[in-house]
């Protein structure tokens, strides 16, 4: 075990933050887990696919929280969870100072004008069948706000504010390009002037030169309103430029979270180093001298994760603590307070992952592991 593994927080430390003024809305040990059944129509048996599970974070009043990591890995439920349009499993959701997990409909009706959502697909989102003034305008309707004339002159402005022309409050979503499209999604999302935003990769099905006008008006947005997001995306160049803050997650867990400038220049877990290694670099000689992390193998399956920490099975630095054991999301020792990582061995300044093998009987261990749970089924 490597003398790093010492902390400069306690050993259950708060991964969530500063003082409880600056949180907005706080995950405590989240869990989501979703029942399938599987083995044939005489031998079914009840599993679990754990897609989120024993997550706790922070955001931050007018921050953005980046959260990043490989499809399948609980990015999405998490944020579906946070903004409680899946029910958590377990665990708790607090928004300023409420929890919002164990409330019924009437009593989160009200906090749903604090708390929006902006979704992937631009062209999913919105009914085909529906005028976009009325996609716009249906947050007014929904609580009461306002209607008529009223309704739609406060359209219009919000239709003038994300860059679309008023006049086109009555055209039809299919007479809009994909950009478009999702500018209405964010003036849908913007009508209540929420609080907090849910950005699930919103510029992930646009073209590149769309991407950065997106980017840059929800920008000017928070700017202007003071929103506070959490902004989803696979590309690490992007969650760079946009957040304050980066949280990395490996198959239903974080497996780093910090600042998004400490984390890039010293990432700690091998994950993270794995995932900054795959992000293209404009300058030719800094790209030639980088060694590309290859992870071996596939992400496991979530109905069957892998014990101790998760990462295991494909991690360069994997030992016999690793198999067993799971890590803490802790502050190791020269770190930041708030540059929290779950590894037992992470990984040092001028490290070279891309030689390291894993040591000692990892991979004994894991088809070891598995040889036993096939003898005990047969």
């Amino acid at each position: 075990m490597s003398s790093d593994t010492s902390s400069s927080t306690p050993a259950h430390p708060d991964p969530r933050g500063r003082s409880d003024g600056d949180v907005l809305m706080e995950v405590e040990d989240l869990r989501k887990w979703f029942p399938v059944a599987s083995g044939g129509f005489l031998r079914r048996k009840h599993e679990h696919v754990q897609a989120v599970d024993g997550v706790s974070l922070q955001v931050r009043r007018g921050e953005t929280l980046g959260l990043v990591g490989e499809t399948g890995c609980g990015k999405s439920t998490l944020a579906r969870c946070m903004i409680r349009l899946h029910d958590a499993t377990s665990g708790r959701v607090t928004f300023e100072g409420q929890d919002i997990t164990a409330m019924s409909r009437r009593e989160l009706r009200p906090l749903r004008r604090e708390i929006q959502m902006i979704f992937q697909d631009p062209y999913g989102s919105l009914n085909p069948r529906r005028r976009i003034g009325s996609i716009i305008g249906d947050p007014f309707a929904i609580h009461g706000v306002s209607s008529g004339t009223e309704r739609k002159r406060k359209v219009q402005e919000l239709m003038e504010l994300v860059g679309l022309n008023p006049e086109h409050y009555n055209r039809f979503p299919a007479e809009f390009s994909g950009g478009q499209r999702q500018r209405i999604g964010v003036a849908r999302a913007l009508a209540m002037r929420p609080k907090l935003i849910i950005c699930d990769e919103p510029v992930s099905a646009l073209d590149v030169s769309i991407q950065a006008q997106i980017i840059n008006l929800l920008a000017d947005l928070q700017k202007e309103f003071n929103l506070t997001y959490v902004f989803i995306a696979h590309d690490l160049s992007v969650v760079r430029h946009v957040s304050d803050r980066v949280a990395v997650m490996y198959l239903g867990k974080v497996a780093e979270i910090a600042d998004v400038d400490d984390l890039h220049e010293r990432p700690r877990h091998p994950y993270t180093n794995a995932l900054l290694s795959a992000v293209p670099v404009a300058d030719p000689d800094v790209s030639d001298q980088r060694e590309r992390i290859i992870l071996r193998g596939d992400v496991p399956s979530p109905l069957n994760p892998p014990s101790g920490c998760r990462f295991h099975p494909r991690c360069p630095k994997a030992a016999d603590q690793c198999v067993v054991e799971e890590p803490l999301l802790i502050s190791r020792s020269g770190d930041a307070a708030t540059h929290l990582a779950a590894c037992h061995l992470p990984v040092q300044p001028g490290e070279n992952l891309a030689e390291a093998r894993p040591t000692l009987a990892a991979e004994y261990t894991e088809f070891a592991a598995q040889d036993l749970g096939n003898g005990e089924q047969s």
